[in-house]
C-alpha cells in the first residue's frame, strides 16, 4: 500500500502511518488519543516471546498486556484473531496451521460457488446498482452500461434472488466505509470488502446483510493480507454480534441491548433514566449506532481498534474457540480456580465468580452507559428534547479517550451488580 495523505505521530512511533488518511480528508477525522506505551502496549516482541516452542500461547499473559495498553498495529490481526476465538491459544503451530488451510480452501469454495452465480466475485471489481429486477426478472438492456455484469435469464430460487437484491446496497456501503483512508483509494481492496460482505451474506441468509457489518468488517480488511484469514475474523466478530442486525418487520435485534442499557442506567443513574424517559428516551434509540458499530462513529479509525480490543480482551472466554467448534463438548466449569480465572478477561472474570456461565450483558453497554455519565450534567441541564441528546452525544466524536471509557464502564458494571444483588 503506498502511504499518502497525513500522518500522526504518537509516543515517538508514527502509528498512523499504518494506516494513512488521505490528505483532504485529514481536517474531517477524530484526532488520535492512543499511544503506543513501552512497558504496557503488546509490541511483536512481547507477542512472539509468548508462545512455547511448539506454539501454546500464554493467553493470560497477553490479556494482562492487552487490558493494560492495546496491541501495537504491526501485530492487531493476528492477536484479534485469538480474541475472537477463530484459534485455540492451547493449540500448537502446526495445529493452527491446519485449520487456516482448511479455513482458506472452505473460504475460497465458497467464493467460486458465489461466482458461478454472479462472475464479479472476485473480479477485482463490485456493484453499486441492481443485477436483477426485485420480481426476478432480467433488467433493461439500457442499464447495462452503468453495470459490470447483470442477470440474462429469470431467477426463480427465492434464496438466490434475495442474495442478488442485496448486492447493490452492499457496493453503496463499501463506496460510503472509511473512504477517508487511503487503503480504500484502491478499487480492488473495495472490492475485497464486497466479497467478504456478499459471501457472508450468501452463507446466512437468516441474518442477510444489515448496514454496519461493512463498519466491523473493514478492519479486519485492512489487518489480515489473506481474504480468507479477514473473513474468519469477520465471521467470528459476527458471532459476538449477529443479534444485533437480525431483524424482522416489527423489531430489531440491537434492542435487546437498548433494554439492557435501560436497565444499567435505571439502576446506577435513576435521575438521568428518568429525564430520558421523561423526554421520550427511555428506549435509548440514540445509542443504537454506537452499538451496532461498536463506537466506530465516536473514534477515530486507530482508536475504534483500540476500543474493540480492550473491550475483546476484557470480555474474553478461554472456552470461546471450544464454543465455536465443538459446542456440544463445551465445559464452562472453571469454578473458583484462581489458576484458570486468570485465563479469563476481567470482565467476564466477575460473572464467572458470580457463577453467572450463561448469557449476560456485553461490555459495549457499559460502554455507552460510561458515555452517558460523561454527559450527564449537560444532558440534565440542556437537554430538551431527543434532538438535544442526540447533539449532545454528537459532540463526543474524537473527544472520547478509549482507555477512560473502559475503566468507567468497568466500575459501573461493578456499581450495576452490587446493586442488582442487593435487590435480591
Amino acid at each position: 500500500m503506498i502511504c499518502c495523505g497525513f500522518m500522526w505521530k504518537s509516543g515517538g512511533e508514527d502509528l498512523q502511518g499504518f494506516y494513512p488518511v488521505r490528505s483532504e480528508c485529514v481536517a474531517d477525522v477524530p484526532r488520535t488519543r492512543f499511544k503506543s506505551r513501552a512497558g504496557k502496549t503488546l509490541s511483536a516482541r512481547k507477542w512472539h516471546a509468548a508462545f512455547t516452542e511448539d506454539g501454546h500461547l500464554d493467553m493470560e499473559r497477553v490479556l494482562r498486556r492487552i487490558q493494560r495498553g492495546g496491541i501495537h498495529p504491526s501485530i492487531k490481526g493476528e492477536v484479534w484473531e485469538f480474541l475472537l476465538g477463530a484459534y485455540d491459544p492451547d493449540s500448537t503451530f502446526e495445529e493452527r496451521n491446519k485449520l487456516r488451510n482448511h479455513r482458506r480452501e472452505q473460504y475460497y469454495g465458497w467464493k467460486e460457488e458465489c461466482r458461478n452465480m454472479v462472475p464479479l466475485v472476485g473480479s477485482g471489481k463490485f456493484v453499486t446498482m441492481a443485477v436483477v429486477a426485485e420480481d426476478g426478472q432480467p433488467l433493461e438492456e439500457s442499464s447495462v452500461e452503468n453495470q459490470g455484469w447483470l442477470v440474462k435469464t429469470a431467477i426463480t430460487d427465492k434464496r438466490v434472488l434475495q442474495w442478488m437484491l442485496v448486492l447493490s446496497q452492499i457496493g453503496l456501503d463499501v463506496v460510503r466505509t472509511d473512504r477517508y483512508l487511503c487503503f480504500y483509494e484502491s478499487e480492488s481492496n473495495q472490492a475485497r470488502l464486497w466479497d467478504i460482505l456478499s459471501i457472508y451474506t450468501w452463507l446466512n441468509p437468516d441474518i442477510g446483510y444489515v448496514q454496519g457489518m461493512n463498519d466491523i468488517c473493514s478492519p479486519m480488511i485492512i489487518l489480515l493480507e489473506d481474504e480468507a484469514d479477514a473473513f474468519w475474523c469477520f465471521e467470528r466478530a459476527m458471532r459476538r454480534l449477529r443479534e444485533n442486525f437480525r431483524t424482522t418487520a416489527t423489531s430489531m435485534g440491537v434492542q435487546t441491548q437498548l433494554g439492557m442499557l435501560s436497565q444499567v442506567i435505571k439502576t446506577v443513574d435513576p435521575r438521568l433514566h428518568q429525564h430520558l424517559e421523561d423526554l421520550d428516551g427511555g428506549e435509548y434509540l440514540f445509542a443504537i449506532r454506537m452499538l451496532m458499530v461498536l463506537f466506530r462513529r465516536e473514534f477515530s479509525f486507530l482508536d475504534a481498534l483500540y476500543l474493540w480490543e480492550l473491550m475483546w480482551a476484557m470480555e474474553y472466554n478461554p472456552n470461546k474457540f471450544a464454543s465455536y467448534e465443538e459446542p456440544q463438548n463445551i465445559n464452562n466449569s472453571s469454578g473458583q480456580d484462581p489458576r484458570l480465572l486468570k485465563q479469563y478477561g476481567k470482565f467476564e472474570r466477575k460473572y464467572i465468580k458470580n457463577g453467572q456461565n450463561e448469557q449476560h450483558n456485553t461490555l459495549a453497554v457499559f460502554v455507552v452507559a460510561s458515555v452517558l455519565e460523561t454527559k450527564n450534567k449537560r444532558l440534565l441541564k440542556e437537554a430538551k428534547g431527543l434532538d438535544d441528546v442526540v447533539q449532545i452525544l454528537g459532540g463526543i466524536a474524537g473527544n472520547l479517550d478509549a482507555r477512560k471509557a473502559c475503566k468507567e464502564a468497568l466500575k459501573i458494571h461493578e456499581k450495576f451488580l452490587k446493586k442488582a444483588n442487593n435487590k435480591q
